[in-house]
């Protein structure tokens, strides 16, 4: 062997290494990026089934656990793996804007990544209401930036790329929504589209896509809902009150987040940035009497309850959005990673069963469906990237009009409430530094 691969003339070895680094790299890069999706997927699914089946049997333990596993999270975050706080998303967007390197190895590394895997993964057990995709973002981006050790020449272009493609790529797997992990990529991430990163982000986007594929099989993230008799004339009005109502709540959300000294008490402030652990103990608590006021609906990610509504295999009460969104304000504000991508989806799908109320002769399905679009895209501000996710999530080609329309609509609303919540925290990225005090 060793002989016959000295006999390959230094031209086709040239060859092979130019290959590989215009290729090779990034197929490894796409396939890891897609099993540590698949496998980060198992291990919250895992985490979480755990949680419910002691919820269930003791209904009054997460009074206990809940706040325990929140202090541990939020310490453990401060103390060990700053930057690996909140969705991930506003660190890749940070890392996207300017001192690729340096900010990319505080807020991308291996160590970041792994860190956050494991404290989601503990937060999860204790019932936070957090989900899995916001993470995977930040989790595939760190991989892809990593690799840029395996270039002869690394520049800042290069990292861009690659943190680009490995945070659409990482988005792609995680909802196995291949358009819109472009979609994404364009829309939130970057804002705009470099023509040299397109190929990118397609290829490691598709070969991530094809990993988690062969893993999952070819499944729809929420199944596929049927609109037969759902067109009706009453389409176009609820088109409209579902984008004014998701708006509102949405933006409302966002507006929380980002002005926490506008409507917290001044004693609350002060335990939150003089006594985080002990803060974040609190929020546990209030997550835990949410969920036992909700019997259990309110703790994970939500994932459940969204599918169930949209399988007609759950009722759920009037009330479920808004104490589904309290439960992830008091998630988040801890800074415990967990992103906010399947929670905002499941309240979405809440608002939509509660909107059934007032449309009653509409199809249960639509409704959930404008409404999960219409509090994803006020949340995020990223319509094209809401609609295409629920789209895509719920093979609902039917309602591609009325799907662009909720989503512009309440993320324009949402607008007059608060600025983009993701590029608002990468702006405090931007502004401290990372390494030093984590952000929330």
């Amino acid at each position: 062997m060793i002989h016959f691969l000295s006999t390959i003339p230094d031209q086709t070895w040239r060859r092979i290494r130019r290959a590989w680094r215009k290729y090779g790299i990034l197929w490894l890069g796409a396939v890891l990026v897609g099993l540590v999706a698949v496998l980060y997927a198992w291990l919250i699914d895992l985490g979480f089934a755990a949680f419910r089946s002691v919820q269930q049997a003791h209904f009054w333990l997460p009074i206990i656990i809940t706040p325990a596993v929140s202090a541990l999270c939020v310490w453990l975050t401060r103390r060990y793996f700053p930057g690996a706080e909140g969705s991930g998303i506003p660190q890749v967007i940070a890392t996207l804007e300017e001192d690729t390197t340096e900010r990319g190895l505080s807020l991308l590394s291996i160590k970041v990544a792994l860190g956050k895997i494991a404290i989601s993964f503990m937060a999860i057990l204790g019932g936070m209401t957090i989900g899995r995709e916001g993470p995977t973002v930040q989790i595939g981006a760190a991989l892809m930036f990593n690799l840029r050790r395996l270039y002869p020449r690394a520049n800042a272009a290069l990292e861009r790329r690659l943190i680009l493609a490995g945070a659409a790529a990482g988005l792609s797997a995680a909802f196995n929504t291949p358009l819109a992990g472009i979609v994404f990529a364009i829309e939130e991430l970057t804002r705009s589209f470099e023509h040299r990163a397109s190929g990118v982000v397609i290829t490691v986007i598709i070969f991530a896509g094809v990993v988690a594929l062969g893993l999952n099989g070819n499944y729809t993230y929420f199944g596929t809902i049927q609109i037969n008799s759902a067109l009706t004339d009453m389409v176009a009005l609820a088109v409209v009150i579902t984008g004014v109502v998701t708006g509102i709540a949405g933006g409302i959300f966002c507006w929380l987040l980002l002005n926490t000294k506008r409507w917290m008490p001044k004693v609350v402030q002060t335990l939150r940035s003089e006594r985080p652990v002990v803060f974040g103990a609190a929020c546990g608590l209030l997550v835990a009497m949410i969920g036992i006021a909700a019997s259990g609906h309110t703790f994970g990610s939500g994932y459940a309850e969204a599918k169930n509504l949209l399988e007609g295999k759950e009722q759920l009460s009037a009330f479920y959005p808004v104490l589904k969104m309290a439960s992830m304000v008091g998630s988040y504000l801890p800074g415990i990673p967990g992103g906010i991508f399947a929670p905002s989806l499941s309240i979405g799908a809440g608002f939509g069963n509660l909107l059934h109320l007032l449309f009653e002769h509409a199809s249960l399905q639509m409704l959930i469906a404008l409404a999960m679009v219409g509090y994803l895209a006020a949340v995020t501000q990223s319509p094209i990237t809401a609609f295409v996710i629920v789209m895509e999530m719920i093979n609902g080609h039917a309602l591609v009009i009325s799907l662009m329309a909720t989503a512009l609509i309440s993320s324009r609303i949402s607008r007059f409430f608060a600025p983009p919540l993701y590029d608002a925290l990468s702006e405090r990225y931007r502004l401290a530094a990372a390494s030093a005090i984590p952000v929330k």
